[in-house]
């Protein structure tokens, strides 16, 4: 789809500025929403976990007199809700690098960004932070870099969640219900649309309504992994999504071509989805106490029913064991990553370009 925004447009809507607020006032609402989110994160992923693997990897570091090795790392600079991509390494210092912009991440020089063949995606409204845990345990237990795409979080995604957005993501996914609010929200007022949307309004030939993206693919985070999926030199070969994540991933695969999905896996925890896309193979798990799971299901029946309910936390069990499942459908047959001597050299230094570069 092309850009929707015309002269054209603008001159047959001539009052919709009428509908615009201040951004001012809309901003600190999203804010608040969205740190409710990253507090309830902690009910379904990792993020202490994620906290004392960090610090206990900043030990050496911090014992020499440097800076740790995680330092882009903290609460500050993972709650913007305009979301991002983390390319998560468990195994090689900074571990964590951030990216704003899905061109600037498709044009990185960088060895490990441009041949990572595992993405994630978490479900509804979730934080940085829990994304980041998630995709932790994936790198950690198949000893490879993951790109986690962060949702970006904004006013579609709060009147999503005043309708039942975390009860009901099955239904408003079949009712494409984010990407008509989003759309109504871009027609009538535009500025308050585009708040946190920057990551999907960077990618290549994204659709927008006065420079408020609009989505094609079901959500924000969908657009971005077909757009990755789509102009990628190498597609990634793995994308494991939990809750809503795992129908991002769904819309975003559908109408790719052929040569981009063949041989790929996609795993699917805590929602299955349709088996749409020949060539692919889904490996879906389910929890035989997930309630929120199996009413989102839409008659989606799981590959394996597991003796768990929603939440991928090891410290609230009966939970999802992220790792072993990824380990299960097979990440561990994925080839070994490329890791030159000079990448490993340049991620150690505290002061890299390339750390600059990405934060």
């Amino acid at each position: 789809m092309s850009d929707v925004d015309t002269a054209a447009d603008r001159a047959a809507w001539p009052s919709l500025g009428a509908f615009e607020l201040p951004a001012a006032w809309v901003e600190p609402a999203v804010r608040a929403c969205r740190l409710f989110n990253t507090a309830l994160d902690a009910t379904f992923y990792d993020t202490p976990g994620l906290r004392v693997a960090l610090a206990a990897r900043d030990v050496p570091a911090q014992a020499a007199g440097g800076e740790p090795p995680s330092r882009i790392v903290d609460f500050g600079a993972l709650v913007d809700p305009e979301g991002a991509l983390l390319l998560i390494d468990a195994a090689t210092p900074p571990y964590v690098h951030r990216f704003q912009d899905v061109e600037a991440y498709l044009a990185s020089p960088d060895v490990e960004a441009r041949q990572v063949a595992i993405a994630t995606i978490t479900g509804v409204g979730s934080s940085a932070l829990g994304s980041a845990a998630f995709a932790w345990d994936v790198s950690a237990a198949l000893g490879q870099p993951v790109l986690a795409i962060v949702p970006g979080y904004g006013v579609a995604d709060v009147v999503l969640q005043g309708l039942g957005g975390w009860f009901g993501f099955g239904l408003h996914d079949a009712l494409q219900s984010k990407s008509l609010v989003q759309l109504g929200l871009a027609m009538v007022a535009p500025r308050i649309a585009a708040i946190g949307r920057a990551l999907p309004a960077s990618a290549p030939g994204v659709a927008t309504v006065e420079g408020s993206p609009v989505f094609r693919h079901g959500s924000g985070s969908a657009d971005v992994l077909h757009a990755l999926m789509q102009h990628r030199e190498r597609p990634f070969k793995l994308l494991i999504g939990h809750s809503k994540g795992a129908l991002q991933i769904g819309n975003a695969i559908l109408s790719l071509a052929p040569e981009r999905t063949r041989g790929l896996r996609v795993v699917t925890l805590g929602c299955p989805v349709e088996r749409k896309v020949p060539g692919v193979d889904y490996f879906q798990y389910l929890g035989l106490f997930d309630a929120l799971g199996q009413l989102n299901a839409w008659g989606h029946r799981p590959t394996t029913w597991i003796p768990t309910w929603h939440s991928t936390n090891p410290h609230l069990p009966p939970a999802m064991d992220t790792g072993r499942l990824a380990i299960e459908s097979g990440g561990t047959s994925m080839p070994a990553r490329a890791r030159p001597a000079a990448a490993r050299r340049g991620r150690q230094g505290s002061g890299s370009p390339m750390d600059r570069r990405r934060q």
